[in-house]
């Protein structure tokens, strides 16, 4: 694993808790002389998180296998990420979203880049690829309070990552953090 990889070398198995609903694909990827992450703008007429940042995801099916293979379906689904070009390096805690209480896993993922990203209609809007190091720099992030809760927020151009996506970022980027 090369030197930019290893403080992912530490990430634990990806979890399998009782009650989870939905996986997300947290991909990342060398590029342009960086690691670069991967996240997506949700179309603007979905029923949930109209327009937010967000990971590839969703609903575990009863057909997948497990957290692993639902955020490799869903990545291929909605941006066109070919699951052949993921490999899985762990995961991070499950966490849940405010507003529906659905138990979400990370899979943490080097993922190979395509040409060109195929993003599903009616779904996702934009493809953002930040550099972990724009992410790693505090100044661009934001807190509040919310209802007894802090609330982390990221601004984008294309969008707002905030909420359970900003928690996953945030806990992604501890592992990078000295």
């Amino acid at each position: 694993m090369s030197r930019v990889w290893e403080p992912l070398s530490s990430l634990p198995p990806v979890a399998r808790p009782p009650g989870m609903r939905a996986a997300v694909l947290v991909p990342l990827y060398e590029g342009g002389g960086a690691l670069r992450l991967v996240l997506t703008r949700r179309h603007g007429g979905m029923a949930t998180h109209p327009g937010d940042v967000v990971f590839p995801g969703g609903r575990i099916e009863p057909g997948d296998e497990g957290p692993e293979e639902t955020a490799r379906r869903e990545a291929w689904e909605e941006i066109g990420l070919p699951p052949a070009g993921v490999e899985v390096l762990g995961g991070l805690e499950p966490t849940t979203t405010r507003s529906t209480e659905m138990l979400i896993v990370p899979v943490v993922a080097r993922v190979v880049r395509p040409e060109r990203w195929v993003l599903a209609p009616g779904e996702v809007e934009a493809v953002l690829e930040p550099r972990l190091a724009e992410l790693l720099d505090e100044v661009s992030w934001r807190r509040e309070d919310w209802h007894g809760h802090a609330l982390w927020f990221r601004p984008f151009p294309e969008g707002m990552l905030w909420g359970a996506t900003a928690r996953m970022v945030r806990s992604l980027l501890g592992y990078f953090r000295g």
